[in-house]
Parts: structure tokens; sequence; C-alpha cells
């Protein structure tokens, strides 16, 4: 139990704590981390995704009750820290969509890719690259779908659904899946040249934006909405995982998809939970300081979650 903690989690805590270490320290500036997050989100990391999506065995990967478990767990989240901020915390209702939403967006990119990889080999991340697949569209096709019925009281279904849209296809996770799963269907495989290119890429992805991520996480300061903070951090550490632990149970999902569903479910909320707190201007303190203590503890949580998954 305790070599889970310094093989698999603690490596890539330390690349978090490094980027952190050296951008507190002044060695690198807000700009410099700023472009290597532009690298690795905006280019590197859609590449990683284009290449595993164009690789994938489609009908092995997309098994309905992986799926059905993880989003039905995400889904209960999302309803968990709307209601909760609203009638536990007395937060207006747009305030409380946007808390929602830190429930809802794990970070199963950086942090469920690097820790199941660790953990199983990189062969065993069908199931992750299944639950990334769909994980941006649904997250922001339910927050952005909510948000705008709370600001449009029902009313403009037109913008509504443009507004859906619009935040989704400028994605560019979302982008490099579909072109992904374009190149899949259509059957045609990669040029070997493309695919080599692609694979020196994507090595630097991972670490890249793990160390970018600690560097973004300096200049946030867990201020004020504590409570509220803890709410959000045991449901996205503790509440997640353990619905799709009872919802895979009940409907026997396979070992390995198992595990992907139940880690991706445990990991912290992901960056994208203050980017979409940023787009609507609410509740922007919770969802910073969130990401930043929520990725502290998950060291400690995301180990109680190995240690009951098993080897």
């Amino acid at each position: 139990m305790f070599q889970a903690l310094i093989d698999v989690i603690l490596p890539v805590f330390l690349v978090i704590g490094a980027g952190y270490g050296a951008t507190a320290g002044g060695y690198f500036k807000p700009e410099h981390i700023e472009g290597l997050m532009r690298f690795t989100q905006g280019f590197a990391i859609p590449c990683l995704l284009f290449r595993a999506i164009a690789h994938l065995d489609l009908g092995a990967s997309f098994d309905p009750a992986l799926l059905g478990s993880f989003y039905a767990g995400a889904t209960l989240c999302f309803a968990a820290g709307l209601f909760g901020a609203r009638f536990l915390f007395g937060r207006d209702w747009e305030d409380s969509v946007a808390i929602g939403f830190c429930c809802l967006f794990s970070n199963s990119v950086l942090l469920g890719l690097a820790i199941t990889e660790r953990a199983y080999g990189p062969e065993n991340l069908t199931g992750n690259y299944a639950i990334i697949a769909i994980h941006s569209p649904f997250c922001y096709g339910l927050g952005i779908t909510v948000m705008e019925i709370i600001r449009n009281r029902g009313r403009g279904g037109r913008r509504m659904v443009t507004s859906v849209l619009a935040a989704m296809f400028r994605n560019v996770l979302i982008l490099g899946i579909a072109l992904g799963f374009a190149v899949n269907i259509s059957g045609f495989g990669l040029p070997g040249i493309l695919d080599d290119g692609l694979a020196l890429i994507t090595r630097a992805a991972l670490p890249g934006a793990l160390f970018a991520l600690g560097g973004v996480l300096v200049q946030y300061r867990p201020e004020g909405d504590l409570r509220v903070i803890a709410y959000v951090c045991a449901i996205s550490l503790l509440a997640h995982p353990a619905l799709v632990w009872l919802f895979g149970s009940v409907m026997a999902v396979e070992q390995g998809l198992f595990r992907s569903g139940v880690l991706n479910a445990a990991m912290a909320p992901g960056f994208n939970a203050y980017i979409f707190a940023n787009m609507y201007g609410r509740a922007k303190r919770v969802a910073a300081s969130s990401v930043l203590i929520a990725t502290a503890a998950s060291i400690l949580t995301v180990w109680m979650w190995l240690a009951l998954l098993g080897s």
C-alpha cells in the first residue's frame, strides 16, 4: 500500500511541485508558464487525444456500463454541488451552477491519465480514453445548458443552444477528439511518419502539462468560502469515486475499465472548473481554491482509492 504512494502518486505530484516551486521562486515567470500551458493544453494534449482516439478499438473501449457508471456519478455530483451551494450555503443560482461544475469536472487528462498509467501501465488506459472522449462535451454541455436556462429563466432557447455549441467547438481538446474519431471511423490509418511525429510531441504532453499546472497554482491563494471549498473537495474526491464504484459494481464493469472509472472520478477538479467560473464571472474564488486544495488533498485520497482497488 505504501509502495503505491511512492511509485505511483508522488512522482506525478513531484512534477507539479517542481512547477510550483520554480514559479514561486521566480525562476519561471507567469508568462513562461502561460506559454507552456498554451503548448500543452492547446497543442500537445489535443495531439495526444487525437492519436489515442485514432488508434482506439471503439468497440472494446466504449463500454456502456463504464460510461453509464462514470457519468451517472458525475451528474449526481453536479446536482449535489448545485443544490448544496444554493440551499446549504445560500449562494445565488448562478454561483451555484459554477460550484456544481467544480464538483462535476474531474481532472481526467492531467491527473487521471498520469496516475492510471503509472499504476496499471499504458496498456490499461482504454477506459480513460473512452471517458475523456466525451468528458468535455458532456460536462460543458451540462454546465452551460443549466447556466443558460437559469440566466434566461427558460427563455431564449436558440441563444442557449448557440452558447453551448460555441463553447464546445472553441475547445481544442474537443476538436482533437473529434478529428481522432473521424480518422478512426474512416478506416484510414495514420501515415507512419505522421504517427511517429505525433508520438514525439505527445511524450511532452503530460509532464509538461503537470509542470505548468504547478506553475498556474502559484497564483491562487485559499481565502474565504472555506466551508464551500471543503464541500466541493469532499464531493470531488470522495463522493464521485464512491458513486462510480457503486454503479460499476452493480453493472459488473470489467476490472480494468472499473479501475479507470473510479480513478478518473477520484481526481481533483480540473482547471476547466476555473475556466467555466471565469467565463461567467461566478464563484471564481471557490473554483480556483477548490482546484488548488483538492489537488493537494488528492495525494492522500488517491492513495486510499488505489489501495482499495488493489493491484
